[in-house]
């Protein structure tokens, strides 16, 4: 595990827990409710700028009711070697509760950061989590931010993730939902810069009676920009999984280049999958392409592998595991790579 972390538990901060010794000169990791007190203009010019209260009833619940979370500050031509981990943990003692955790990450010109947000459950509860993260990565900058949901199933899980970037400036986002009966994340990025690359990253892996919701905004707003979309789910019993995915170009958004695809395995009969792409396009040199699939199995990989002594249960197990792995490839931190595939190992065995 990083020694660089800030704990929250059951939505307040626990400086007992979190670890933020080692951190390169002038880099911030500190609760964002400490920093309201006491340092009000670094946030001024950037929190609520970018996940708007007009756009969505839960970000406005979540600006209206403020109160801990995270800011991550990288300053200028800095590289944070180590992943910074914002780690949200419940407890029994969540019960009926609501939390609206706040996360503001900020890299500055030619810095470079990896971010981690955990959500976990230690005991099972039923409480709503009303998740906001704002991401501004600067001209040149690269910003890698991958997010685990792995709230207990009587949970209610919302969550927006924004970003915004400027010129000549990386992200790669990659999003997992493991866990709550109910959950939905807003994952939106603006490509505010000539010159911009995001990669748009999500897994599912859901059973019983859960249901997750993604919907995903790129909205290229600069000209020579280039995004790409991967969203994967497997959903076995009842689970359901609903994808929802805009690429807007705007005027003047010339020689834009953006993929999007979709693709959902269903496990069971019950199962059942959704999907949305949409192409939103006000300029004529452009290349966006999108697809979805949805259906069980493909029946010719199955005889394929069977055709060569693999029997049928682990025939569709490695198919299924593959097409998980197919998300996973795309996080660079070997370690968390690993643990997550060890997890979708374990459900799907389950």
């Amino acid at each position: 595990e990083s020694p660089l972390r800030l704990v929250f538990v059951d939505g307040v901060f626990a400086a007992a827990l979190s670890a933020t010794s080692g951190l390169p000169g002038g880099v911030r990791l500190e609760s964002l409710g400490g920093v309201l007190d006491s340092d009000g203009d670094l946030l001024a010019s950037q929190l609520g700028r970018h996940a708007l209260v007009e756009r969505n009833p839960f970000t406005a619940l979540s600006t209206a009711f403020m109160r801990d979370g995270a800011l991550v500050y990288v300053p200028r031509g800095v590289v944070v070697e180590q992943a910074v981990h914002l780690l949200f943990v419940t407890t029994a003692a969540a019960e009926g509760c609501v939390m609206h955790p706040r996360n503001l990450v900020i890299i500055d010109r030619e810095a470079a950061a990896t971010v981690v947000e955990t959500h976990v459950a230690l005991q099972p509860s039923r409480h709503f989590t009303n998740a906001v993260t704002e991401m501004v990565v600067e001209d040149g900058a690269r910003g890698r931010y991958y997010r685990v949901q792995r709230e207990s199933d009587g949970a209610f899980h919302m969550a927006t993730s924004q970003s915004r970037q400027g010129r000549d400036s990386t992200l790669t986002s990659l999003s997992v939902a493991f866990g709550a009966g109910l959950s939905r994340h807003d994952v939106g990025g603006v490509l505010d810069g000539t010159g911009g690359e995001l990669g748009l990253n999500g897994l599912s892996v859901l059973s019983g009676r859960q249901h997750v919701d993604y919907h995903t905004t790129v909205d290229h707003a600069r000209p020579h920009c280039e995004s790409r979309e991967l969203f994967n789910g497997i959903f076995q019993d009842r689970a359901r999984g609903v994808f929802s995915g805009r690429i807007l170009v705007r005027p003047g958004a010339q020689q834009t280049d953006s993929k999007q695809t979709n693709n959902n395995v269903l496990l069971s009969g019950d199962a059942r999958a959704d999907s949305q792409p949409q192409l939103e396009i006000y300029a004529d040199d452009v290349k966006c392409t999108h697809g979805a699939t949805i259906g069980p199995l493909d029946p010719n990989a199955l005889f394929y592998l069977q055709a060569r002594g693999v029997p049928a249960a682990e025939a569709r197990h490695v198919l299924t595991y593959g097409f998980a792995a197919d998300v996973l490839s795309h996080i660079d931190l070997p370690d968390m790579r690993e643990r997550l595939d060890r997890l979708v190992r374990a459900r799907l065995a389950a």
